[in-house]
């Protein structure tokens, strides 16, 4: 009897150190001051069969105070896995970060309703099944053209911890203690965040917009439809003021920003220059130019230049100069009569008589 009191006072202060242990990792770091409400987002659509949803929350950094880093769909470590969200807790007058992870349950996440499937207990946005996770589209965004692993589940649809928008659990947040199947889910073996989840924060903390003393519990990107995918604001659109992400990416679908850069710019950046250009510049020099200034030059002359020289002028130029004078001209001078002399007979011999001498008769 008393080995047995022995052996299980051995297994109690083993699962002590093992909470304690498991404490001492998730509580990173330590606030006086409470994180701000959470913001209300649209939930982006998921991009990807099998990405899982993770929540937006609010991150310290020592210099600059609280940032939000934006609900994101991510990729899961390994098929069966889910995601327990990090979440504030106060503790012994301060306000401790729990940190996320990855485990075959949901673990306790300090009752905060982070909505879209996170209403404070477990997680009602999908399930796993057969290696292939189900999206429940009564709380989450999926198009359900392009994912098909569906079911509609409407009994998940309530908050199960309230206190308005608390983004903490303690006095003046949300009050709740674990459950316990959400401490056998601590105990359970865990994988840490991913490096693309690590990678997201990182980029969030760079951006001052996302920092709450910039944008007084409204930032700037609450929500992004993959990491270094399109950043949206709390009405869902594209945050165009943010720097994460790619504001730019295509609107045609998600992850533009992971195609070559090219693709990212406007179609007049991306195509040759020549394309971009007016028509008019587009083309070589000549077809853009009135019809009078692309034809060679002769053409574009009136008739009379690019014709020879003698069809221009008037007929009285082009003919032989006997035939453009008057018939008096071309007629010898002493021809008294309209036909010419007889080939081969003498001149008739002139007279000091003014009278004419008659032409002599033709001989047949």
């Amino acid at each position: 009897m008393k080995k047995i009191a022995k052996i299980f006072a051995l297994l109690c202060i083993a699962s002590l150190a093992f909470s304690k242990a498991n404490a001492q990792i998730s509580l990173s770091i330590s606030v006086g001051i409470a994180p701000p409400e959470l913001p209300v987002y649209v939930q982006p659509a998921c991009p990807v069969d099998g990405y899982m949803w993770v929540p937006g929350y609010w991150a310290y950094d020592n210099d600059n105070g609280y940032y939000w880093v934006p609900g994101v769909w991510v990729a899961a470590p390994q098929p069966g896995y889910l995601w327990t969200p990090a979440y504030w807790g106060y503790e012994g007058g301060h306000y401790g970060f729990h940190a996320g992870y990855w485990g075959t349950s949901i673990g306790f996440y300090g009752g905060v309703n982070y909505g879209y499937g996170y209403g404070g207990y477990g997680y009602g946005g999908g399930r796993w099944s057969g290696g292939h996770f189900q999206y429940n589209t009564a709380v989450v965004n999926v198009n359900v053209t392009v994912i098909h692993n569906t079911y509609i589940d409407r009994t998940v649809v309530r908050n199960t911890y309230t206190s308005g928008h608390s983004s903490f659990n303690g006095p003046g947040g949300v009050v709740a203690k674990p459950r316990p199947e959400e401490v056998v889910a601590m105990r359970q073996p865990h994988i840490q965040p991913t490096a693309e989840q690590v990678n997201h924060a990182k980029v969030a903390s760079t951006d001052k917009s996302q920092f709450a003393s910039a944008n007084h519990g409204h930032p700037a990107a609450a929500a992004m439809d993959k990491v270094g995918g399109r950043p949206f604001n709390t009405s869902g659109h594209v945050a165009t003021n943010s720097t994460l992400g790619h504001p730019t990416a295509g609107k045609s679908g998600f992850g533009a920003a992971n195609k070559p850069a090219g693709q990212n710019k406007p179609a007049s950046e991306t195509k040759p220059a020549g394309e971009n250009k007016p028509v008019s510049e587009a083309k070589p020099a000549g077809e853009n130019k009135p019809a009078g200034e692309t034809k060679p030059a002769a053409e574009n002359k009136p008739a009379s230049v690019n014709k020879p020289a003698g069809e221009n002028k008037p007929a009285s130029v082009n003919k032989p100069a006997a035939e453009n004078k008057p018939a008096s001209v071309n007629k010898p001078a002493n021809n008294a009569g309209s036909r010419p002399r007889p080939q081969g007979q003498p001149h008739p011999q002139q007279h000091n008589n003014p009278k004419p001498s008659k032409p002599q008769k033709k001989e047949k």
